[in-house]
C-alpha cells in the first residue's frame, strides 16, 4: 500500500500496516513507485504531492543546506523514499504529528530492517541527523515553534513546509496562523498544500457527510471553498507568490502523456466520471516567498504543442504581422533574408489559411517598398475592412523615422484565390509631427465616446532612448485628458486592445532594464485614467514580447528577460484575479523576439512569424518558418 494518509487521520494506510508483506508488495523502495496498479486518486495525490517536493529539491540543490517540514506527516513514507533514491543530499527532514502517532511511527521504523537501514542507526523520535520526528500538536503553535527550534529547524535556508489533507481539520483561525507564521518567520519559504474543495455541489455535500460521519469535519471548505480563495488565503497570510488547480488540471497538464498512457492502460476502468469528479474536488496548491528564481513547480512541465508551418519568405525581424482579413496575413518590413542575401525586406508577404493550412500568397498584386522606405521596428494597424496605417519605423539606429504609409487592400476577397489579394499603397505620410519620428513603439485602437482612435504610444527615437509620451491619432484633430500614474518611459513593451482602453505590459526602460509592470488606459466619461494591473505572483520583467487578450486574459508571448533559468514561453494573466502563470514552449531553435504574432481566438490558435536577430560575434540567426501553436488546453483549464 502507498504511504499516504488515506482521507482522513483515522483512514491512514501505510506500508508500516504491511510490514509482514513481502518486499514486492511492499514496493516503498522502487524508485519507478507509480509502477504500483492502485486507485486512480491516490494515485494523481502521490503523483502531485511528489512532483512538488521533488521539484523544490531540484530547484535548491545549489544551496548548501534546505529543510522540509511535514505537518501533519502520520506515517508517510517521504523520507524513505528520498533517502533511498538518493535526493537527500543536503537535506534535513522534519516530521510532526501527534504525539501517540510519533511514537509508533518510530516503534515501526525500528521494528522494519529496510527502514533501519536508511536510518543506519537505531531510531528514537529524533533518530539521525537528517530525519526528526516530532511529537507535537500543531494547533499550539507556540510549543510547535519551541520543539521545532530545539530540533535545529533553521529559519535562514530554503525551507518546504507541507500540508497533505491536514489544515483542513484544524479550525481556521489556527490553521490561518500556521500559514502566516511559515511565511513571516522564514526568508526562504515553500508551502505545498492538498486539500478538498468544492463543497456546495451534489459531490462536494456527499464528500462532506462522508467526513462527518468520520467525526472529521472539514472546517476551511466554508471558508476557502475554491481554488480562488484558497489562493487570496495565502496572498492574504504574507505569501508573495502562489499557484493553484485542481487534479484533473494537474493530471493534463503536469503529467507527460506518456504517463497518462501507462496509467490509463494499467488495468481496466470503467469509473470516468467518479475519477474526474473527485479530482475537481481535490486541489494542489504552490506557495512562496523570498524564492529566487521563483518556485513554480505546478508550471515547470507545461509546454504547449507546436506545430510547424513550411512556409517560405518569413526569415526575418523586425518586422509587423497582422491580420487583415479572416485567414489573411499581412507581414510588412524586418531584416532578413532575400535571394541568399541579408537586407532590410522591401517586399509585402501575405499568409492565407486554406484546407486548415497556411499558406503563402505568391500573388503578384503586392507592392515592393522603395529601398529608403523598408523599415524595422513600426507597427501596422488596421483602421477599416480596407484600409491599413503604417507608423513609424526605422531603417537603422540613427534615423529620424519613416513617417507613416497607408495600405489599401480590397474589402471583400476569396482568402483561397491568390490574385484576389492585393494590397495597394494609397500614400506617403511625411513624418511632420513627432507622432512618426519612432521605433519600437506600440499603436492600439482605443474606443472614446463611440469614436474609434489609434493610440500611439512609448518607443525610441534617434534623440531620445526612451520615450513616454502618447498620442490619441483620428482622421480631426483632438485633445483627450489622462489621468492617472503615468507608466514609465518605454519601448519593445507590448499593447492589447481591451475593453474600449488598452494595456500596456512590459518593455525595456531607460535605464536598459527589463519592466515587469502593467497598466490598463481606462475609458472614463471626460477621458481616459492610467490604472496598475497587479499580478501575483509579480510579472516577471521582460521586453520584445507580442501580446494578445482573450476571454478576460492577456497572453505575453515570448520576449528577453533576465531569469536566466528559462527562456519566456507564454504567460497568462487572469485580469479579474491577477493570477500569472508561465508556461514553456517546447520548439528548438526558436528564439521568441524582434518576433511577431497572429491570435485567431476561435481556433485558440497563435501564429508566430519570424524572429531572432544579430547575435553579435555568433552571426544572424533567423526562426526558420512560422510555428504554429495550439492555446486551446491552457485557455480551457483556467
Amino acid at each position: 500500500m502507498w504511504g499516504y494518509w488515506v482521507e482522513a487521520e483515522r483512514e491512514k494506510i501505510s506500508f508500516f500496516e504491511m510490514e509482514d508483506a513481502s518486499a514486492g508488495e511492499k514496493g516503498f523502495l522502487d524508485s519507478d513507485y507509480n509502477r504500483i496498479s492502485f486507485h486512480r486518486g491516490y494515485y494523481i495525490r502521490a503523483r502531485a504531492v511528489d512532483h512538488c517536493i521533488q521539484d523544490f529539491l531540484l530547484k535548491t540543490q545549489s544551496h548548501p543546506r534546505t529543510q522540509i517540514l511535514s505537518l501533519g506527516a502520520g506515517f508517510d513514507s517521504l523520507y524513505f523514499r528520498l533517502k533511498d533514491i538518493g535526493l537527500l543530499h543536503h537535506t534535513v527532514v522534519y516530521e510532526v504529528d501527534f504525539p501517540s502517532v510519533a511514537c509508533q511511527k518510530a516503534t515501526l521504523i525500528k521494528r522494519m530492517k529496510e527502514l533501519s537501514a536508511l536510518l543506519g542507526i537505531p531510531c528514537s523520535l529524533c533518530p539521525k541527523e537528517d530525519y526528526k520526528l516530532l511529537g507535537v500538536d500543531l494547533s499550539e503553535l507556540s510549543e510547535l515553534e519551541r520543539v521545532l527550534e530545539e530540533a535545529g529547524l533553521d529559519n535562514g535556508i530554503p525551507t518546504l513546509f507541507i500540508a497533505e489533507v491536514v489544515l483542513t481539520y484544524m479550525e481556521n483561525s489556527r490553521s490561518d496562523a500556521l500559514i502566516q507564521w511559515a511565511a513571516e518567520h522564514f526568508s526562504q519559504a515553500c508551502f505545498l498544500l492538498y486539500e478538498q474543495m468544492h463543497p456546495e455541489d451534489p459531490f462536494g455535500r456527499v464528500m462532506q457527510q462522508h467526513f462527518s460521519q468520520l467525526n472529521s469535519v472539514l472546517h476551511s471548505l466554508a471558508q476557502y471553498p475554491d481554488c480562488e480563495a484558497q489562493q487570496r488565503r495565502f496572498f492574504e497570510k504574507g505569501w508573495t507568490e502562489c499557484s493553484v488547480m485542481d487534479m484533473n488540471e494537474f493530471f493534463t497538464c503536469c503529467t507527460p502523456e506518456d504517463e497518462q498512457q501507462r496509467v490509463q492502460a494499467l488495468e481496466p476502468f470503467d469509473e470516468y466520471e467518479e475519477w474526474h469528479l473527485k479530482c475537481s474536488h481535490y486541489f494542489v496548491l504552490t506557495a512562496s516567498k523570498g524564492m529566487e528564481p521563483s518556485w513554480t513547480p505546478l508550471l515547470s512541465n507545461m509546454t504547449v504543442c507546436a506545430m510547424h508551418s513550411e512556409i517560405s519568405g518569413l526569415r526575418r525581424y523586425g518586422h509587423h504581422s497582422v491580420l487583415i482579413k479572416p485567414n489573411v496575413i499581412l507581414t510588412t518590413g524586418g531584416f532578413g533574408e532575400e535571394d541568399g542575401q541579408h537586407c532590410r525586406m522591401r517586399n509585402f508577404h501575405v499568409l492565407i489559411k486554406h484546407a486548415g493550412y497556411w499558406k503563402y500568397c505568391g500573388s503578384d498584386h503586392l507592392p515592393v517598398l522603395g529601398t529608403g522606405e523598408a523599415r524595422l521596428y513600426h507597427t501596422v494597424s488596421c483602421l477599416s475592412n480596407s484600409l491599413a496605417l503604417v507608423v513609424g519605423g526605422r531603417t537603422s539606429p540613427s534615423s529620424a523615422g519613416l513617417g507613416m504609409l497607408w495600405l489599401k487592400f480590397p474589402e471583400t476577397c476569396n482568402a483561397s484565390d491568390p490574385d484576389d489579394i492585393t494590397v495597394e499603397l494609397v500614400s506617403l505620410q511625411p513624418a511632420a509631427e513627432p507622432a512618426a519620428l519612432r521605433w519600437r513603439h506600440s499603436t492600439t485602437e482605443v474606443v472614446f465616446k463611440g469614436e474609434k482612435y489609434l493610440f500611439l504610444y512609448g518607443g525610441r527615437s534617434a534623440m531620445e532612448s526612451v520615450l513616454g509620451d502618447w498620442y490619441f491619432l483620428h482622421n480631426r484633430g483632438c485633445l483627450i485628458p489622462v489621468g492617472g500614474p503615468v507608466p514609465e518611459s518605454r519601448h519593445s513593451h507590448s499593447a492589447c486592445s481591451w475593453k474600449g482602453g488598452v494595456l500596456i505590459a512590459g518593455g525595456l526602460g531607460a535605464a536598459e532594464q527589463p519592466l515587469g509592470s502593467v497598466f490598463f488606459l481606462r475609458e472614463l466619461e471626460h477621458g481616459f485614467q492610467w490604472q496598475t494591473v497587479e499580478t501575483h505572483p509579480p510579472l516577471i520583467p521582460r521586453y520584445s514580447h507580442t501580446a494578445h487578450v482573450h476571454d478576460g486574459r492577456l497572453l505575453l508571448v515570448g520576449g528577453v528577460w533576465f531569469h536566466s533559468s528559462s527562456v519566456p514561453g507564454i504567460t497568462v494573466i487572469d485580469l479579474m484575479t491577477g493570477l500569472c502563470l508561465d508556461y514553456t514552449i517546447n520548439v528548438w531553435p526558436l528564439m521568441l523576439h524582434n518576433h511577431s504574432s497572429v491570435f485567431l481566438p476561435n481556433e485558440k490558435e497563435l501564429l508566430l512569424i519570424g524572429g531572432g536577430g544579430n547575435c553579435f560575434s555568433f552571426g544572424t540567426h533567423l526562426n526558420p518558418e512560422p510555428v504554429s501553436l495550439s492555446l486551446s488546453k491552457i485557455l480551457t483549464s483556467h
